[in-house]
């Protein structure tokens, strides 16, 4: 039990002194630019996917 509470209190205080916080707009700015890109990802997957569905119904539509 002894290592558990070493291991949480060191922990604690690496967190305290040792870490480096992004600043609030740096975290801003990250996840506008994570929401583009998935946004931007979305609409390509779903496109193709229009694509290939329209692509396959014209296919099977000839038979």
């Amino acid at each position: 039990m002894d290592k558990v509470t070493s291991f949480l209190k060191d922990s604690w205080e690496e967190v305290q002194h040792n870490v480096t916080w992004p600043k609030f707009g740096d975290l801003q700015s990250s996840s506008s630019l994570v929401l583009i890109a998935s946004l931007i990802f979305a609409l390509l997957v779903g496109g193709i996917d229009f694509l290939f569905e329209n692509a396959l119904n014209l296919f099977y539509q000839s038979f």
